[in-house]
């Protein structure tokens, strides 16, 4: 098929990489602009973009798709489909509607729950057991568009960054399967009463709050892991926590109840597996504690 591809995280990578192996025609890929990155922040292109020079598929990057000209030099590329993952621009009518079989989206949630900005984050600070890829139509409401394709897949222990890279190959596949017989998927309509929102990650969201329960917290850790990081404070200096584990333990939410920096929550403990202090790699409990040691009795704010 002739194929625009949209996107720009490195989740959306995977998808691109397996549309081009599949012999599908990718005619162009539109993605974010390069954006400032690193400590001399220099404009760096997006990984859609990266793969896609690497692949020497010619790259788009408008600002906006609600201009006439913009809409117009998509509707000139003569698609029969566009594939959509995580780009970061809202889609137009004009632009929805210019390929001959619309625009499809690699959604990572099984839909309708958890529509919107942050569905991996969400789905693992709420404790889902699982969660997945749609392939869903695209229309004008935010992830409203009819299912052709789920895939599901257990969370388990997996942080959002786990999840991100198997959810990121799993949507490939699917499309790449999708596309392969597309006649032969019935669209479903998504249930709206049943439709919950994901909206974006608020920084002030990581701080970790000792009161609630530890289970909770894992969840926590794990949904805001690694970016933008669960955080903890520590005489006076911010550390991340990465991974965690709920263990046996009671007291005063906060207080470290032994050597190996289990800490009370509000109800149970939770033992670090992965932490990283700010600008440090991160590192095992193991090394942390090696580095930094942290005394039973110790109390967190």
């Amino acid at each position: 098929m002739r194929i625009i591809f949209m996107g720009t995280p490195d989740f959306a990578v995977p998808a691109l990489a397996a549309l081009h192996e599949a012999g599908h025609d990718v005619v162009c890929v539109y993605t974010q602009p390069p954006a400032p990155a690193g400590r001399g922040k220099k404009l760096r292109p997006s990984p859609v973009q990266i793969k896609a020079e690497e692949l020497g598929i010619p790259v788009r990057s408008p600002k906006s798709l609600r201009k006439e000209d913009a809409q117009a030099d998509f509707a000139a590329l003569n698609a029969d489909v566009a594939v959509v993952a995580a780009y970061g621009l809202i889609l137009p009518q004009p632009v929805l509607d210019a390929p001959k079989y619309g625009c499809l989206n690699i959604h990572a949630s099984i839909l309708p729950r958890w529509r919107g900005a942050a569905p991996i984050h969400r789905a693992v600070m709420a404790g889902d057991e699982e969660t997945g890829v749609t392939i869903m139509q695209m229309e004008a409401g935010l992830d409203t568009g009819p299912m052709l394709h789920i895939v599901r897949t257990p969370i388990d222990d997996k942080t959002t960054g786990e999840l991100f890279e198997e959810l990121g190959e799993l949507g490939a596949s699917a499309m790449v399967e999708v596309l392969a017989d597309l006649g032969s998927y019935a669209a479903q309509p998504q249930d709206d009463a049943a439709a919950t929102y994901a909206p974006k990650i608020d920084k002030a969201e990581a701080r970790i709050d000792w009161s609630r329960p530890a289970k909770d917290l894992v969840r926590h850790v794990h949904g805001l892991a690694p970016f933008p990081g669960a955080w903890f404070e520590l005489e006076g200096e911010r550390v991340k926590m990465l991974k965690a584990e709920p263990v046996d333990g009671d007291g005063a939410a906060g207080t470290v109840l032994d050597n190996g920096l289990a800490i009370a929550c509000g109800t149970g403990a939770l033992r670090p597996i992965r932490l990283q202090r700010a600008g440090k790699p991160a590192m095992d409990r193991e090394d942390f504690l090696r580095g930094r040691s942290v005394a039973q009795g110790t109390v967190l704010p």
